[in-house]
């Protein structure tokens, strides 16, 4: 489909964005209601465009049992990312993995004994093992209680503003808490983030010291359409679920739809699972998600002043995408503002304006920044001073 774009000129602009819509600031409501659940708090989140789509008391207080290992696993993926670990190498587990009990959840990993960090990634996500968290954390951190400082660090700097970590893995604290919303913030995270790690969720069962053990997200088993993400439980938290699923989006080749849901607080495992799969269906079903504009796609060539050129290409940097209930795609408009004047030295990438998508009564249902697709170096003397002349010109 196509939008109508307004191009207004303004100086005064919404702060500066990421290059995705801002995750949670602009809820998306359907014309069909959610469907009913028993989780004490949930959200449903469409990843791609990185909107809420429905959500039921999403900042409530809540024990994330080891949906903690969310924040522990970024963390793990974030260092092998920047090379200070690798999957490779060898790890001796300290004498801290022996206090991990026999009733928790573990991958049997003994002090001291060689283990592969491979081994203990995939026995961390697929195993839920605490014994493994420890062990990734003492490598990462130095120690686990500075691990968890870096977790409180990761959490705040991702807008997770209603958690607090005590520890690796989840057991009960006061000091140990988060909310659905700021579990839908990491998981959107973690797929967008390192999808070259992403995968290992989707892993039905891994085997270490000959025990080989299923993941615990009995989704992965009954659609195919899930690959992720993490369960939780314990007797204080509830039975926990985030679910993952990615499907094609219509008209759009090659492209797929994610929705995330996170329930928080489930009477049994059956309720985490079916009622994971009704917000799941009802996320696809009752919205539509439409791409905006394709990243690197010129939407304009405004000039620019005091410029080795006098025009520069704006776009967005990444396709962007918007979720809109079902039917109400035909009428979305996009209004379109520029900085201007734009002034030259311009790099590539440098915010030149916003452009905000709206509903046909006039509600604001996203925004994204605009981008400089192109570099204008500063020009010489001469084509400053000209420009200086007309500017000064056009003001009077």
């Amino acid at each position: 489909m196509t939008f109508p774009v307004a191009f207004s000129r303004s100086a005064l602009l919404t702060a500066a964005l990421t290059s995705y819509v801002s995750l949670f600031s602009l809820q998306a409501a359907a014309q069909v209601p959610p469907p009913a659940v028993t989780a004490r708090s949930w959200v449903l989140i469409d990843a791609t465009s990185n909107q809420i789509l429905a959500s039921g008391n999403p900042d409530e207080r809540v024990e994330p049992a080891s949906l903690t290992k969310l924040v522990t696993a970024y963390l793990v993926f974030e260092a092998l990312a920047d090379k200070k670990i690798s999957m490779d190498q060898t790890v001796l587990p300290s004498d801290a993995v022996r206090r991990v009990h026999t009733d928790e959840s573990r991958m049997f990993i003994e002090a001291n004994k060689p283990v592969t960090v491979h081994d203990l990634v995939y026995g961390m996500i697929i195993q839920s093992g605490n014994d493994a968290a420890i062990a990734l954390a003492e490598l990462v951190g130095g120690s686990e209680s500075n691990f968890v400082t870096m977790m409180n660090a990761a959490a705040l700097k991702m807008g997770m503003t209603h958690t607090h970590f005590a520890d690796v893995n989840g057991m009960p604290d006061p000091q140990h808490y988060t909310s659905a919303g700021d579990l839908g913030i990491v998981s959107a995270r973690l797929i967008r983030d390192f999808p070259q790690y992403y995968g290992i969720f989707s892993i039905k069962e891994f085997t270490y010291n000959k025990i080989k053990q299923p993941n615990r997200n009995r989704l992965l088993w009954i659609d195919p359409t899930v690959d992720g993400l993490k369960t939780g439980h314990t007797e204080a938290a509830g039975y926990c679920l985030i679910a993952s699923a990615k499907r094609p989006l219509a008209g759009a080749d090659g492209v797929d739809r994610r929705l995330v849901s996170v329930m928080m607080g489930e009477p049994s495992e059956h309720n985490r699972v079916q009622d994971s799969m009704k917000m799941l269906e009802y996320g696809y079903s009752a919205y539509d998600e439409v791409r905006l504009f394709h990243g690197g796609q010129a939407l304009a060539t405004p000039r620019v002043y005091k410029g080795t050129a006098s025009q520069v290409k704006v776009g967005v940097q990444l396709d962007q995408f918007v979720t809109v209930p079902k039917g109400a795609a035909a009428k979305t408009k996009t209004a379109f503002a520029l900085n201007e004047p734009l002034i030259a030295p311009i790099t590539v990438g440098q915010q030149v304006g916003t452009a905000k998508v709206m509903s046909d009564d006039g509600k604001e249902i996203a925004s994204v920044p605009v981008v400089a697709l192109n570099a204008v170096p500063q020009a010489g003397i001469l084509g400053r001073l000209w420009d200086s002349a007309l500017l000064m010109f056009q003001k009077k």
